[in-house]
């Protein structure tokens, strides 16, 4: 927005003087990092400050079984900080992103509609004093509600610029539209979906904005992995949105791809800010204004990017800390009473093996960090 500002103020300022760089992708992504991580060092103890202040403290489950207890030592650490991871990525989007780009918005709408609906969970936690928040139903609803939303708009609105096979065999048309499913490992299968992308983009944003959620237990570890999960697809999206990358390494050429990766580059810089402060031991907690906005916020430009399917690699952690959650729950019914974990999600499960905390939090990120690098490893293997 800041460049198309400069050209609407003075043509000859913005082309013809040294902010003229602003027009290159790379370097309003840098731009964006380096302002929403600042944003964030310098907003960050007010706020904490001020929820320190409120005394919204972190409200921590008590069990009648003392075995489970834990995380009490956590209690009254401040919550909410999501906000902080919203309004920084927020600023430095609006700030370096292009105001004409449909995808820019798009991925805006889904990333602050999920960090409301996480505000609105941890205002009841913590304000109004319900241990138990939002029902899950009303979650489920508006998850899928802005999911359904995104796909809609990749269903009716995609007018074809989303171009799948670029180097397609003679005689053979390119696939075409947003509403096809790339298998990573492979160049040239999708999956036409039709107007199922809509159900498809319900899912993928339901799922991703709750095993971040899932994932946030420990100090650092939801930031930290997000934030390996981040970068490789900030890499995908800039590829995505360039027309020779996109041809040299069979992957979907969305034309306003670009633009995303101004606000992935955002998320990061806020994620590294906010990581500031949630590292161990932690001064503030996302709650699920932060787990939820980043989850969402990267399933939709997963989706918008047509690379969903990588998720299940680069995010493995959060996968796999989701389905620790069902296997557990399922395997308590079955066996009526029995558990698979000592505790779930996952990281609990070390947690109860007496493992230090610190210690559960470097390996996840170094396994989270190792899928990342399989996940870019799939730009090649096709």
């Amino acid at each position: 927005m800041l460049y198309e500002l400069l050209k609407s103020i003075s043509w000859d300022l913005a082309v013809h003087s040294p902010l003229q760089i602003l027009s290159y992708i790379t370097v309003r992504a840098v731009c964006a990092l380096i302002f929403a991580f600042v944003i964030s060092l310098v907003v960050g103890p007010g706020l904490i400050h001020y929820l320190t202040a409120l005394k919204v403290g972190q409200p921590v489950r008590e069990f009648k079984n003392q075995q489970f207890n834990i995380h009490q030592h956590k209690s009254g650490t401040p919550t909410m900080g999501g906000v902080l991871i919203v309004i920084s990525t927020l600023s430095a989007s609006l700030l370096f992103c292009n105001p004409y780009s449909s995808y820019v918005w798009m991925a805006l709408f889904v990333f602050v509609g999920a960090g409301a609906l996480g505000f609105w969970d941890d205002y009841t936690k913590v304000v109004q004093r319900n241990n138990k928040g939002i029902s899950g139903k009303q979650k489920i609803i508006v998850q899928v509600a802005l999911g359904a939303i995104l796909g809609a708009f990749l269903y009716f609105t995609d007018d074809k610029n989303t171009v799948y096979t670029l180097r397609a065999a003679a005689g053979k048309v390119p696939y075409r539209g947003a509403d096809y499913l790339l298998v990573p490992f492979v160049k040239t299968f999708y999956i036409p979906l039709g107007i199922f992308i809509i159900a498809w983009a319900a899912f993928v944003i339901t799922a991703a904005s709750n095993a971040v959620n899932l994932t946030d237990g420990l100090d650092g570890l939801a930031i930290g992995t997000s934030l390996t999960v981040i970068f490789p697809y900030l890499v995908i999206s800039y590829l995505a949105g360039n027309f020779m990358y996109a041809q040299y390494l069979y992957v979907p050429y969305v034309p306003q791809a670009g633009e995303l990766a101004v606000i992935l580059a955002a998320l990061f810089g806020s994620a590294l800010g906010f990581l500031w402060f949630n590292a161990h031991p932690a001064q503030v907690f996302m709650g699920d204004t932060g787990s939820l906005s980043l989850g969402a916020g990267i399933g939709a430009i997963a989706l918008l990017c047509k690379q969903e399917l990588l998720l299940v690699i680069v995010g493995g952690i959060f996968v796999v800390e989701a389905l620790s959650v069902i296997i557990q729950v399922g395997y308590f019914k079955i066996t009526r009473g029995k558990r698979f974990f000592l505790m779930s999600p996952l990281h609990n499960h070390f947690v109860k093996k007496n493992i230090h905390e610190s210690r559960i939090i470097m390996r996840f990120l170094i396994v989270s960090l190792l899928l990342a690098l399989a996940g870019l490893s799939t730009l090649k293997l096709r």
